[in-house]
């Protein structure tokens, strides 16, 4: 499932985000015990701003059987003049599309095959990318309730490589202007939601954000909000990282996964050693006092202690004898 994505700020502003549906909850609970199947303990929509690379909001659900639509309405309460919002095909609904149209916003996202549209001139091509050939074309879409048709633009890439699905083109409407993203562009922004995939991905394996003893749904997603937050605090420690140490460098070579570790082993043993009057010496201190305390923070940590140990190539399988 791939709920909506956003971009706060500045229009083409590089930020992404993503939607989560909490795991199947155990039969710890005695009201759970006599259901075969595994209930669901809710599900939630997430903002994450990529230049900030932080969740930035977050949509809780209780009812993990619902369907995410159901949760647009409270998006678009939240958007804003100048955001771009960038989505699945999942949230190619009129309504959202033109909600974010009235308050000032841009959108792109893959077209759902349930959203008719008219072309309105021909398809020609623009080009090419990492991933295929690049086409666009205007559209209108029919109008509902009292909206009138809306024109958008159609960015279609013919792909080298299928997807996951088996699919070999992605049609991708948008109401960007081609002065403020080319074609190409707006293939090159849509090709770039696989990096908030990684992120939730972080959310499960370093912050164990789904908690499968916890059946009760608000406590679950109490429990993936507790690990957003934590996550945007590792955020802010890879941050002051890359600022000292280069982005490639901590892309590459250091592994979140132990930074996250070490700091579950060592919170307690830094309570102890440091006194409350210390810290709350921090609680005054300017934004850029912090900023500049963590820069030198970052200097000191040896690296070498968070190596990323990148995986082989998978070895093929042997042929089975009889």
């Amino acid at each position: 499932m791939h709920p909506p994505q956003v971009s706060r700020g500045p229009l083409l502003a590089d930020s992404l985000g993503d939607g989560n549906c909490l795991e199947a909850s155990e039969h710890r609970l005695a009201v759970l015990r006599r259901t075969p199947a595994g209930p669901l303990p809710g599900k939630s929509l997430v903002v994450y701003d990529r230049s900030l690379a932080m969740a930035i909001d977050v949509f809780p659900c209780e009812d993990g059987h619902a369907q995410e639509r159901s949760l647009l309405a409270d998006v678009l309460a939240t958007v804003e003049a100048g955001d771009l919002w960038i989505w699945d095909r999942n949230f190619c609904v009129r309504s959202f599309l033109a909600g974010i149209e009235e308050r000032g916003g841009r959108f792109l996202g893959r077209h759902h095959k349930g959203l008719n549209y008219t072309p309105l001139g021909p398809e020609r091509f623009v080009g090419s990318t990492q991933t295929g050939a690049v086409y666009e074309q205007l559209v209108e879409v029919a109008g509902t309730g009292d909206r009138s048709p809306a024109k958008y633009r159609l960015i279609r890439v013919s792909l080298k490589k299928a997807t996951r699905d088996g699919e070999m083109e992605v049609l991708i409407l948008t109401n960007l202007s081609k002065s403020a993203a080319n074609a190409k562009q707006v293939a090159e922004l849509y090709r770039r939601r696989w990096e908030i995939e990684t992120t939730f991905q972080k959310l499960e394996k370093h912050l164990n954000s789904e908690v499968n003893s916890l059946g009760y749904p608000k406590a679950a997603l109490f429990a993936f909000c507790v690990a957003l937050i934590a996550y945007n605090v590792l955020a802010v420690v890879a941050a002051a990282l890359r600022r000292v140490h280069g982005d490639d460098v901590i892309a590459q070579k250091v592994s979140g996964f132990y930074i996250a570790g070490e700091i579950s082993r060592g919170h307690e043993a830094v309570t102890i050693a440091i006194r409350p009057k210390e810290w709350s010496r921090l609680r005054n201190l300017s934004d850029a006092a912090h900023r500049d305390l963590l820069l030198n923070i970052a200097e000191a940590v040896d690296l070498s202690k968070y190596k990323k140990h990148v995986r082989g190539p998978k070895k093929p399988p042997a042929a089975r004898t009889l």
